[in-house]
């Protein structure tokens, strides 16, 4: 990356403070000056990348350090951060990256944004929510400028204010003790709201966003040019790859296979989250996606070597599912044909016997599993995980290792000691159900680390098919 290529991270004081809103009318507001803008989201979240999806209309990409391992996230940033894009006007536009944070800028430890500012050495910029303060925001604002001196708080934005005399006392204390340029003020009833539920905000494809309200927030409060002034101020770090780095980034390099076979992924409201670079690293290892929908379609696509299952919402669907019962028999008679199923989270909750509202409403699923998810009031299982395998399975053989991200408000039935366990989480659990080469649980994988998996579970489509 060079001067000509500007980013930023748009970071938070805490969860909740508005970052989501600001990251999105800026990328809003740079993509109307006619910049081409590539969004990416630091950690594991599904959610926001499809926000960004809709206001720049360009794949946002997961930049998780924790999850995919520094050389990773190097590779895809270096991959995906563009430098000039051409757009309908001569001469090419300029790009820009947005970087959008993960709950405070220092929160997360591995997986936090200040790790990854610190990783690609790009500037920050912190959205503080100045409800109920004043001059101590400089306090703040300076505890994050010299808590590590290696992350750069380029800019600061104040959220929430409440008045121009709120501004102007904010202001004076800041520039008084702070290095950050101030970039502007938000305010308080800016009559934009993102709604949310259970899992966090709602998709992309379901926020009616007023694109224009957003460009005028942002235009109307925020100095933009300044803060492109700001996103010039990334620094070439060289990177030095170890040899085990090496071998990761070039595994990843390296996916593909002459032999092709088609991968049924389901996709729609009801399953809608996927990792892109996984669906990426399939495609190049060989797998034609065939994207199909549980929910609108009466039965599979023909001729598929394997399904993959992602997470999303079946819950607030589990009704349409459940009426869909072609689509239904067709998964499970798929499954037990014995050609490989992955399914996470979601995806396994359909595969389960049915679904359990929390509304106590019982809706039935496919069945591979001969259990129900059952829906809880309160957040069930939330954090990293390292998955070992425990015997063969469609992601690799006994011994090997996956990482991922489990975050889901359902549990299960306990599930019969017939059923095998595929892998072992490193909290102890056994999980990974494993039944007609049919694998399932709750954590939902990213590929970075280990490509060696999708490498695998192509070559089982392959060798299946074969049989």
């Amino acid at each position: 990356m060079n001067s000509q290529q500007p980013a930023l991270i748009i970071a938070g004081t805490h969860s909740g403070c508005g970052k989501t809103t600001v990251t999105l009318g800026l990328m809003a507001a740079l993509k109307q000056r006619g910049l081409m803008v590539q969004p990416f989201k630091c950690g594991p979240d599904f959610i926001d990348p499809t926000l960004h999806l809709l206001i720049t209309e360009q794949v946002s990409r997961n930049l998780d350090v924790r999850m995919c391992g520094p050389a990773y996230v190097q590779h895809l940033f270096a991959t995906h951060a563009v430098t000039h894009a051409p757009l309908a006007e001569n001469p090419p536009a300029q790009g820009i990256a947005i970087i959008e944070g993960v709950m405070g800028l220092f929160d997360g430890g591995q997986g936090s944004a200040a790790t990854l500012a610190r990783l690609l050495n790009i500037p920050v910029l912190l959205v503080v929510d100045v409800r109920s303060a004043a001059e101590s925001v400089a306090a703040v604002v300076k505890g994050f400028e010299i808590l590590d001196p290696q992350v750069e708080v380029a800019g600061v934005i104040f959220n929430r204010v409440g008045s121009e005399r709120h501004v102007q006392m904010i202001s004076h204390a800041v520039r008084q003790h702070c290095q950050a340029e101030i970039i502007g003020a938000l305010p308080r009833e800016n009559k934009i709201a993102l709604p949310s539920r259970h899992l966090g905000l709602h998709t992309g494809p379901e926020v009616a966003l007023n694109r224009q309200s957003l460009v005028e927030l942002i235009e109307e409060h925020l100095d933009v040019d300044l803060l492109l002034k700001v996103a010039q101020q990334v620094k070439v770090k060289p990177v030095v790859y170890s040899q085990e780095d090496t071998e990761q980034v070039a595994g990843v390099a390296r996916l593909s296979d002459p032999i092709k076979v088609r991968l049924g992924v389901a996709q729609d409201e009801a399953f809608c989250f996927y990792y892109q670079d996984n669906l990426d690293m399939l495609a190049k290892a060989g797998a034609e996606l065939i994207f199909f929908s549980p929910l609108h379609d009466a039965t599979l696509p023909d001729t598929l070597d394997g399904l993959y299952l992602g997470g999303g919402y079946p819950e607030l669907y589990a009704e349409t599912l459940a009426a869909n019962t072609s689509m239904r028999g067709a998964i499970r008679a798929f499954s037990s044909s014995g050609k490989p199923v992955y399914a996470e989270c979601g995806g396994f909750m359909y595969l389960t016997k049915g679904i359990v509202t929390a509304d106590k409403e019982e809706y039935p699923m496919v069945g591979v599993y001969p259990v129900r998810s059952r829906m809880q009031q309160g957040l069930r299982r939330l954090g990293y995980r390292q998955v070992e395998m425990q015997t063969n399975t469609p992601l690799g053989l006994a011994g090997n290792c996956c990482y991922g991200h489990e975050f889901h408000y359902s549990t299960i039935d306990t599930m019969p000691s017939a059923i095998q366990r595929g892998y072992v989480l490193d909290d102890g659990r056994a999980e990974g159900y494993l039944k007609d080469n049919t694998l399932a649980g709750y954590v939902h994988l990213h590929w970075g680390k280990t490509p060696e998996a999708v490498q695998y579970f192509v070559y089982i489509m392959q060798h299946v098919r074969t049989l």
